[in-house]
């Protein structure tokens, strides 16, 4: 079985005459962290919605390999079957929390399709067989482990809205986390966390990582692209100009020229200046 969990293949997105996209191929390694970057409307968030659902793709195939051998073709699935089917979870850039709910509701919630099986499109679960009633504390007791490796348990029953900004973005992953993805794709994480949140951040990523699963993120914050990732994919106006090791992405002119808006031969003047 191939190492590769993801598998983008010459993926196109069109919105009328604009090519959001052209032609990108690139995989993400299992139980590795693959990080997607670029400069402002590379093309990155778009990639993550034909990935996840929200677009089917103008073009192109998008291939997901599970442990078990079993290929899943993303762009014929589309929307919540992408998450059900295809064990694939994101979070967002804004966050996505439901305010007026409990943490662990939260966390709950994103258990309802397994919540659901169990109780027999709720019919069972009204009466209170055993079965759902198992599956009711299972569901509570995954909900609380992830509060506790967020570090939020003590705050399981406060409302999600009244969390500072930097729990909000762990709860959020958390929720993702409770969904048990193969795939867990993050669009900017560590968007608006301090240098202390931005650590703890790391941290947990890598610990996610270690547990087995494999992750795809977009990130602005280059400290934390550089830390924690070990395949880098760099974009710029819809198109892959590098590929490689946080390092050897770090060191491309390409790259260089794309955040710095020079053109190549001034990205290497400014790499062998050192400035």
């Amino acid at each position: 079985m191939s190492d590769d969990i993801l598998a983008v293949d010459r993926l196109m997105m069109r919105f009328g005459g604009i090519v959001a996209v052209n032609s990108l191929s690139f995989t993400a390694e299992r139980r590795k962290i693959t990080a997607l970057i670029g400069p402002n409307g590379a093309g990155k968030t778009t990639v993550f919605n034909c990935i996840t659902g929200f677009y089917r793709p103008s073009g192109g195939a998008i291939r997901l390999t599970h442990d078990d051998g079993r290929n899943i073709q993303l762009e014929r699935l589309g929307d919540f079957r992408i998450s059900k089917y295809a064990k694939v979870a994101r979070t967002f850039q804004n966050i996505r929390l439901f305010p007026g709910m409990t943490a662990l509701e939260n966390l709950m919630v994103a258990q309802h399709n397994a919540l659901m099986r169990a109780s027999g499109l709720t019919f069972l679960g009204l009466i209170g067989v055993p079965s759902w009633r198992e599956a009711e504390q299972r569901a509570i007791d995954l909900a609380r482990t992830w509060l506790d490796r967020v570090g939020l348990l003590p705050r399981a029953d406060d409302a999600a809205g009244n969390l500072p900004y930097g729990d909000q973005r762990r709860l959020e992953i958390a929720r993702a986390m409770c969904t048990e993805p193969a795939l867990l794709c993050l669009d900017e994480p560590a968007a608006g966390l301090n240098a202390r949140e931005s650590g703890g951040l790391n941290e947990l990523l890598l610990s996610i990582r270690e547990d087995g699963t494999s992750i795809l993120l977009i990130e602005h914050d280059m400290s934390v692209v550089m830390e924690i990732s070990d395949h880098v994919v760099v974009m710029d106006y819809g198109v892959k100009i590098a590929e490689g090791t946080p390092q050897a992405v770090r060191d491309d002119p390409k790259v260089i020229a794309a955040y710095l808006g020079a053109d190549e031969e001034e990205a290497i003047a400014v790499m062998e200046s050192g400035t």
